[in-house]
C-alpha cells in the first residue's frame, strides 16, 4: 500500500505503519484462524472435505466408465473444507443442460460449520493475544475479526472471558456464497462499512497470502502473521506492509506508538 519497511518482526517498520494511518485509533481487523487461534492445531480438512463429496455425489454425479457416481474433477480433486465449498459453488453455477438442486451447497456449509463448532473443543489462543488485544482496547483501537470460518464458531469462541465483548464485530463466510470468502475483499468491505472508516485507517492481520489479497483489494494496510519462512517471503514479495512471526513485535511497536502520541 505504501513504501514501508517489508522486514519481519521490524518494530520500527510496524511503529511507521500505525503512523501511517493518519490516526491516534486505526482500526485493527484480525483474520480468526491462525492470529486469534490455532482452530485446528495443524489437523488435516480432508476427511471434512471428503465428508461433503459423499453428501453431493447423489445429487450431482455423473457417470464415469466405470460407471462411478462422480461430481466433477475439480470437485473430487479437492482435499480442503473450504476449498471444497468454493468449487462446489463453482460446479453449481457452471452452466448445464440439467439445473442442479442447492440442497448440496446448503448441506454443506452445515457440515464445514458443525466441523469448525467442533474444533473449538481443542483450539488454542494465538500466543500473546490477550495481552495484544487489551493493549489495543487500551489505545481505544476499534477490533474485529474477518474470516473464512463461519460466524457462529467465532463468536462462541471470543465468549472466553480474556476475550468477551472486546471485539465490536465477527464478519464471516458468507453462507449463502462461499467464493466471497478470501481472497474477495466481501468481509473486509462489511467490517469497513460496519466500522464506517477509511480504508486508510484500517489494518489487517492475517497469515494467509488469501488475507493479503482480500487487503489489497479492500484497501486496507497489511500485516502478515507467520512463522513459515517461506510465506513470510511470499508475503513480503505480494506487497504486506509489514510481516511478524509473533504478536510481541506488534505489541512492542504500539507501545511505541502510545509513547510518540
Amino acid at each position: 500500500m505504501t513504501d514501508a519497511t517489508n522486514a519481519t518482526d521490524d518494530q520500527d517498520a510496524l511503529l511507521r505503519l500505525l503512523i501511517s494511518t493518519g490516526t491516534d485509533t486505526p482500526a485493527v481487523l484480525f483474520d480468526f484462524d491462525g492470529p486469534v487461534c490455532d482452530l485446528f492445531r495443524g489437523a488435516p480438512t480432508d476427511d471434512v472435505a471428503e465428508q461433503v463429496k459423499e453428501m453431493a455425489r447423489p445429487y450431482w454425479g455423473w457417470r464415469d466408465p466405470q460407471d462411478q457416481g462422480l461430481l466433477e474433477p475439480e470437485v473430487e480433486s479437492c482435499y480442503d473444507s473450504h476449498g471444497i465449498l468454493r468449487r462446489l459453488r463453482d460446479m453449481y453455477e457452471r452452466p448445464t443442460s440439467k439445473r442442479l438442486s442447492a440442497e448440496p451447497l446448503k448441506r454443506a456449509e452445515e457440515i464445514v460449520t458443525e466441523q469448525e463448532s467442533g474444533a473449538l473443543r481443542t483450539a488454542v489462543p494465538a500466543p500473546y493475544i490477550v495481552t495484544l488485544v487489551d493493549l489495543l482496547r487500551e489505545l481505544r483501537m476499534p477490533l474485529v475479526v474477518v474470516s473464512n470460518n463461519a460466524e457462529g464458531p467465532i463468536r462462541t469462541y471470543l465468549e472466553h472471558p480474556d476475550l468477551h465483548k472486546k471485539f465490536e464485530g465477527v464478519f464471516g463466510r458468507d453462507p449463502h456464497d462461499a467464493r466471497l470468502m478470501k481472497p474477495d475483499p466481501h468481509c473486509v468491505l462489511r467490517a469497513i462499512e460496519h466500522l464506517g472508516l477509511p480504508t486508510s485507517s484500517c489494518i489487517l492481520i492475517g497469515d494467509q497470502i488469501t488475507d493479503l489479497e482480500a487487503a489489497r483489494k479492500a484497501g486496507t494496510w497489511f500485516i502478515g502473521y507467520t512463522q513459515e519462512e517461506r510465506r513470510a517471503k511470499e508475503m513480503e514479495q505480494g506487497g504486506a506492509d509489514a510481516v511478524v512471526s509473533t504478536h510481541l513485535s506488534i505489541i512492542a511497536a504500539a507501545e511505541k506508538f502510545r509513547a510518540n502520541r
